[in-house]
């Protein structure tokens, strides 16, 4: 089961680190765990979030966020909620290859998982955001996700009786914007996995892996070379890579070079978490590719010639049999 997690006190205060799917049903119900420890940081975690001074984690927040989240009041149609592109039962990712918002609309991206975004510098696959509150309401009064406007949304919270009884158990001053994205951010911090065997590994448990994941192991710390970007507790090193991917299609998804315009970061995209991969699939910003086969598939021959393709990324030559032990290294990250 993976695990809601505050770290309470100490919290340590620090500035801002902060082919298409199938239209959305009905929301995804919250199949999460129902209990929200105080005070538990699962194995392999950092043991410190940086949290903002003016948002501090409190059980109250996190739990009308959860509501939120799972919410469709949300979207203008009272149709799509976080958890319709964020999905509990995929990893808190989303199924389709590209994310389906309001009407039907496909957006470009795929929806990447939520688990463990309180570590998290900066937010979409671009970065356009730099922290959990910003990032949660631009969904909101995007036309193609949510189709409607913050104020709008708050003026639907303010007309339900529920939602002001608990803003107000959470914040002094009830519904606002801003407490919205308080509230969603504060949920979205306690989203924490980890403790998989990857974790129990590296802590001592030996036989915690076995010899074939332990050899993608090695191959991912070596030959693989995959640690010079998914690095740190996090498997993530929270920068910015351009691989190739989609660079053959048109338009190209310029990414990160659309928020910065500096040329450096033409195709350059958010390096994802590797925790829970093997529950969050397709991967990549486009979810163009299927399995984590191929994946490791794409990086073996040396990723999508382009002309800003990072340096790092060069063909692995890994054999059919190293290729299925890497595979195996990943499917061992899933937490618990």
């Amino acid at each position: 089961m993976q695990r809601l997690g505050f770290l309470f006190f100490g919290l340590v205060f620090c500035g801002w680190i902060g082919a298409n799917g199938p239209e959305h049903a009905a929301p995804p119900k919250d199949t999460l765990p129902s209990t929200i420890s105080l005070k538990d940081i699962p194995l392999g975690l950092d043991a410190n979030r940086c949290v903002p001074k003016d948002n501090p984690i409190t059980e109250a927040k996190a739990r009308l966020g959860r509501r939120l989240f799972f919410d469709p009041i949300l979207s203008a149609d009272g149709a799509v909620s976080c958890a319709s592109c964020h999905d509990p039962t995929h990893g808190l990712a989303g199924q389709a290859r590209l994310a389906v918002g309001i009407k039907g609309q496909h957006m470009h991206r795929n929806a990447p998982s939520l688990w463990n975004r309180a570590y998290g510098t900066s937010f979409f696959w671009d970065g356009r955001e730099s922290s959990l509150e910003d990032q949660a309401l631009r969904p909101i009064e995007s036309s193609s996700e949510m189709g409607g406007t913050i104020e709008s949304a708050v003026e639907r919270l303010r007309a339900q009786k529920e939602y002001t009884v608990l803003f107000e158990a959470a914040f002094t001053d009830g519904v606002t914007a801003s407490n919205l994205a308080k509230s969603l951010a504060s949920f979205e911090r306690v989203l924490l996995s980890g403790n998989s065997r990857v974790d129990r590994f590296r802590s001592g448990e030996v036989r915690a892996l076995s010899d074939n994941e332990r050899h993608g192991l090695w191959l991912y710390e070596s030959r693989g070379g995959c640690w010079r970007c998914h690095s740190g507790p996090n498997f993530t090193d929270e920068s910015f890579h351009n691989t190739g991917v989609s660079w053959s299609e048109r338009p190209i998804d310029l990414g990160r070079f659309a928020v910065t315009n500096k040329d450096a970061d033409r195709g350059r995209f958010k390096t994802p978490t590797l925790r829970n991969v093997a529950l969050t699939a397709p991967y990549m910003h486009d979810g163009s590719l299927a399995t984590l086969e191929d994946v490791v598939d794409f990086y073996n021959r040396g990723g999508g010639k382009n002309p800003y393709l990072d340096a790092s990324i060069a063909p692995l030559g890994l054999s059919a049999e190293e290729k299925k032990d890497l595979v195996a290294f990943l499917k061992a990250l899933s937490g618990e």
